[in-house]
C-alpha cells in the first residue's frame, strides 16, 4: 500500500479528509529526494520571468516586509541570518524532475492543479500565521518545520493592517507538530496555519485552485461578449399587481437571483468555455514554438523512437459532450475526430507518452497533424529534440 497517506487509501482521503480537515502524515515520502537545491533555488529566483518574494519578519525596512523578484545575487548575501523566507511559485514547470512529484497526486483532477511553490527559510523563518483559500500539501523536504493550525473563524477584520501578506492579529495554535524530511501534512481551505522553521529548512507546497466567482464571471461574461452571444434577460410573465409601485418586491428578488443563477451558456459552450479557462497560464509563462517546426512524417518518425514530453508550462484538459470530444491546451480548442479522440485522455491524462502509447494513433492523420501542431508549439517535447 503508498505512504502517501498512512494507511489510507486515496479514496478513504478524498471521502474524509478532502476539503473537510487537515490531516498529517509521517513518512509520506520515505527517503524524500530533493529535486532542488537551495542554492539552485535560490538561482532560480533570480532568473526573469520567475514569480518569487523575499518575506523578512525581522531585518527589513518593517515587520515582515515582503520584497518581489526577480533579485540580483547580491541580495541574499545581505540577508540576516534568520527570520526570513525564500517563497518561488511555479517551480515545477523549471524543474521537470518535479513531475514525480506531481504524479503522487494524480488523483485531483489534473485542472484543480495550480503548482508547486518551493520556500527556503532560514532559522526561524516564516510568513506569520495566515489562512489560504486552496487545498495544499505541504511536504517537508530538508530541516524541520515547526506548524501549528486552528479552528478559529478568521474575517478581514481580523488580518494586520498595511501589508502585503495576509497576516492574522491573533493566532490561537490547537495542534502543533513537527515536521521531518519526508513528512506531510494537508490543509483544505480556510484553516488558519502557522509554520516556522527549525534551522534552515525547505518546504514543497503542492497547491490546487479554487477558481472563486468574480474571476468565473468576468471570463465567462468576455467569452459571450467574443461570440456576440445574447445575454440572458429578467422575465416576469407572472407579474402580480403591487400596491406601491416603488417597492421591489420578493417576487422580483428572486426572478433576479434565478437569472444569476441560471446556467447563461448550454452544455457544449459551458464546457468549452470552461475547458479553455481552466487551461490558460495564470502566471503568462508560456510554451515556446520551435524555431525550427516538424514536418508530419518528420513526427511520426519521431514518435515511433522516442518518448515524448508534455511542456512543464502547458496545461491539458478534455471534454466529452454529445460524443464530441474536445481537448484544451493553454486556453485553445482542438476539437478531434472519432479516430483521435483517444488522444485527449492520453494528453489529458499523462506528463509523458512512450512510443508503445502513441504507435496506435499514428494510424489517425488527424491524430498526427495534432501532434505535430503541439509539438511545433512547444507543448509537447522529446529530449533529442
Amino acid at each position: 500500500m503508498s505512504t502517501l497517506f498512512g494507511g489510507l487509501s486515496r479514496q478513504q482521503f478524498l471521502q474524509q479528509y478532502w476539503q473537510k480537515k487537515p490531516l498529517l502524515v509521517r513518512g509520506a515520502f520515505a527517503d524524500f529526494n530533493n529535486p532542488i537545491t537551495a542554492e539552485e533555488l535560490a538561482g532560480l529566483a533570480c532568473a526573469d520571468q520567475t514569480e518569487c518574494r523575499l518575506v523578512l519578519e525581522k531585518g527589513g525596512s518593517g515587520p515582515w516586509e515582503v520584497r518581489y523578484g526577480p533579485f540580483a545575487e547580491a541580495e541574499f548575501s545581505r540577508l540576516p541570518e534568520s527570520h526570513w523566507t525564500l517563497l518561488v511559485q511555479e517551480v515545477d514547470k523549471h524543474v521537470p524532475a518535479l513531475a514525480a512529484l506531481l504524479a503522487q497526486f494524480s488523483f485531483v483532477p489534473n485542472w484543480r492543479l495550480d503548482d508547486i511553490m518551493v520556500s527556503y527559510a532560514a532559522d526561524q523563518g516564516s510568513v506569520g500565521p495566515h489562512v489560504d483559500e486552496y487545498d495544499v500539501f505541504l511536504i517537508q523536504g530538508w530541516g524541520r518545520r515547526r506548524w501549528q493550525i486552528s479552528q478559529q473563524q478568521v474575517a478581514a477584520g481580523d488580518l494586520l493592517p498595511d501589508l502585503d501578506l495576509r497576516i492574522m492579529r491573533q493566532f490561537n495554535a490547537e495542534s502543533t507538530w513537527l515536521l521531518e524530511p519526508g513528512d506531510m501534512l494537508y490543509l483544505p481551505p480556510g484553516v488558519p496555519h502557522y509554520g516556522v522553521a527549525q534551522g534552515p529548512c525547505m518546504t514543497y507546497s503542492v497547491g490546487f485552485r479554487a477558481p472563486d466567482q468574480m474571476n468565473l464571471w468576468d471570463s465567462l461574461l468576455a467569452y459571450r461578449q467574443e461570440r456576440d452571444l445574447t445575454p440572458l434577460r429578467y422575465a416576469d410573465p407572472d407579474l402580480a399587481l403591487q400596491d406601491n409601485p416603488g417597492l421591489i418586491s420578493a417576487q422580483a428578488l428572486a426572478g433576479i437571483e434565478q437569472l444569476l443563477r441560471s446556467a447563461p451558456l448550454p452544455a457544449p459552450l459551458l464546457a468549452d468555455w470552461f475547458g479553455r479557462y481552466i487551461t490558460e497560464s495564470r502566471s503568462g509563462m508560456q510554451a515556446q514554438p520551435l524555431d525550427n517546426p516538424f514536418g508530419e512524417d518528420a513526427v511520426r518518425q519521431l514518435l515511433r523512437t522516442d518518448t515524448v514530453y508534455r511542456c512543464e508550462a502547458s496545461r491539458f484538459a478534455y471534454t466529452e459532450q454529445a460524443g464530441q470530444t474536445v481537448l484544451y491546451v493553454d486556453g485553445e480548442a482542438h476539437s478531434l475526430a472519432p479516430a483521435a479522440a483517444a488522444l485527449a485522455p492520453l494528453l489529458a491524462g499523462e506528463r509523458s507518452y512512450e512510443p508503445r502509447q502513441l504507435a496506435p494513433l499514428l494510424q489517425s492523420s488527424d491524430a498526427v497533424t495534432l501532434l505535430t501542431e503541439l509539438i511545433n508549439a512547444g507543448c509537447l517535447y522529446c529530449l533529442d529534440e
